[in-house]
C-alpha cells in the first residue's frame, strides 16, 4: 500500500490580543508573525509534497476576530498550494454566531482562499487521498468526548477500502490533560478526548490540536502545536513552534517529522545579583542569551538580589534599553538597593552639607531596619543623585 504525506498543524489563534504588550508597534508585530508563519507552513506544504494541510482547531483566537485579521488570515491560506481543512476549537467554536458563520468570513474565505473547507460537522469526509473523520466543538466547552461520534462501528463500514483514515480533533486527553493550557483554564472535565479508545478503531491517525506544544500522546495519536509559540513556557518539556509532516497509509504505522515553522523565540531568564561586579555577569549572559535576535526575542526577565545606588541605576539604564530592543520584555523584579560603603560614606560624611548628611543617615537606617524599606530606598537613590549633580555643578 502507497503512502500520502500531509501537514498536521493547530492552534493558530490568530488575532490574539497580546494586551500585555503596551507598545502598540511591538504588539501588531507580534500578531503579523502569526500571520506570517502561515506562508512558512505552506512553503514546507510545498516542499514535501503534501496532498493537504490539517488545522486541528483554533486558527482564530475568539469567535469575534476583526475584520482585518480574517482577510489577512484568508489571504495567507489562499496561498498554501494544497487544500486547507479546518475544525473549529475551543476558541472559535462552531456554535450560533461564530466566526464561521458570519457573512464577512464566507466572502473573503472565497475570494481569496477558496482552498479552505471548514468541517462544521462530525461526519466522514471522503478526499481522493483520505478519510478525514471531524471532531468539530460547536461550543466553548462540551460535556462529553468530541469524538464519541465515531464509536459507532457503522461509521467505519461504511469507508471506502484502502484510504487512510485521519482523526481530527480539538481537546485534551485523558492519558494528557494539558498543563500548559491557556491563560483562562479550561475545566479539566470538558474537551476530553480518549486516545486509547480512539487508537482501538480502525484509523491510522489522531491529528490534536489544543495543548501548544508539539507532543506524541499515543502510537498514532500527536498534537501539532501551535507553529508560532504565542507565551512564555513553563517548563522544559514544552515545544511549540512546529508543524508536523505525516506520512501515512492505511493499515500502517504513520511516519512524523517536526518541522520547525517558529520565529519569535518566547524565553525566560531569571538572574540573582550578589554584588555590584555582578551587573558585569549579567550583561554578558544577557548578551549570549539573546544573541543577534533581540527584535525577535520575548524576553521574560526575573531579577532578586541586590545592588548599590549607582549599580542599581546602571541597571535600570540596561533594562529600559532592553525594553527598546526586545519584541516584549516583561520584568519581574525584586533587586533590592543596598548601598555601598562608599556610597553611604558619601552620603553621610558630609561636613559641608550636614542636612545632607543627617537624611542619609536616617534613610539609610530605615532601608536596613524596616519591614518594608522600599520607599527609603528609592529615596537614597534620589539623594544620591541629587548630590552627585549638586557637586557636578559646584
Amino acid at each position: 500500500m502507497s503512502r500520502i504525506t500531509f501537514i498536521h498543524t493547530a492552534d493558530w489563534q490568530l488575532g490574539k490580543p497580546f494586551a500585555q504588550v503596551r507598545d502598540p508597534d511591538k504588539r501588531a508585530a507580534i500578531r503579523k508573525a502569526r500571520i506570517a508563519a502561515i506562508d512558512r507552513i505552506g512553503e514546507v506544504a510545498a516542499q514535501r509534497g503534501a496532498a493537504f494541510v490539517l488545522v486541528a482547531g483554533d486558527l482564530f483566537d475568539s469567535t469575534t476576530v476583526d475584520k482585518p485579521t480574517v482577510s489577512a488570515a484568508c489571504a495567507a491560506i489562499g496561498r498554501i498550494p494544497v487544500p486547507v481543512l479546518v475544525i473549529p476549537g475551543n476558541h472559535d467554536h462552531g456554535g450560533p454566531g461564530s466566526i464561521w458563520q458570519q457573512p464577512f468570513f464566507r466572502r473573503e474565505r472565497e475570494q481569496l482562499a477558496p482552498n479552505l473547507t471548514v468541517l462544521l460537522d462530525p461526519t466522514p469526509v471522503v478526499l481522493e487521498q483520505a478519510v478525514i473523520l471531524p471532531c468539530p466543538l460547536l461550543h466553548r466547552t462540551v460535556a462529553g468526548d468530541p469524538a464519541a461520534w465515531l464509536q459507532g462501528s457503522e461509521v467505519f463500514e461504511a469507508l471506502p477500502a484502502g484510504l487512510p483514515r485521519i482523526v481530527l480533533a480539538h481537546g485534551s486527553t485523558q492519558r494528557f490533560v494539558g498543563a500548559w493550557a491557556d491563560d483562562e483554564e479550561e475545566d479539566a472535565s470538558t474537551n476530553l478526548i480518549d486516545p486509547d479508545r480512539i487508537e482501538a478503531m480502525p484509523i491510522d491517525y489522531v491529528a490534536l490540536g489544543d495543548w501548544h506544544g508539539t507532543l506524541p500522546v499515543g502510537t498514532r495519536t500527536w498534537y501539532a502545536g501551535t507553529p508560532e509559540p504565542d507565551r512564555f513556557p513553563k517548563g522544559t518539556d514544552q515545544d511549540p513552534g512546529n508543524v508536523l509532516a505525516v506520512r501515512v497509509g492505511h493499515g500502517m504505522p504513520p511516519e512524523v517529522e517536526r518541522i520547525r515553522t517558529a520565529r519569535l523565540a518566547w524565553r525566560r531568564m531569571a538572574f540573582q545579583f550578589t554584588d555590584d561586579a555582578s551587573l558585569d555577569r549579567f550583561k554578558d549572559e544577557i548578551d549570549r542569551f539573546i544573541g543577534e535576535r533581540a527584535v525577535e526575542t520575548l524576553l521574560r526577565l526575573e531579577l532578586s538580589g541586590s545592588l548599590g545606588i549607582e549599580a542599581h541605576t546602571v541597571l535600570e539604564q540596561m533594562l529600559e534599553s532592553l525594553e527598546a530592543r526586545l519584541a516584549w520584555l516583561r520584568i519581574v523584579q525584586d533587586v533590592q538597593v543596598a548601598p555601598t560603603d562608599t556610597e553611604i560614606a558619601q552620603l553621610k560624611e558630609r561636613p559641608g552639607d550636614p542636612l545632607i548628611a543627617g537624611v542619609a543617615a536616617s534613610l539609610v537606617d530605615r532601608a536596613t531596619q524596616d519591614e518594608d524599606p522600599q520607599t527609603a530606598q528609592l529615596a537614597l537613590r534620589l539623594l544620591h543623585v541629587a548630590s552627585q549633580q549638586a557637586e557636578g555643578g559646584a
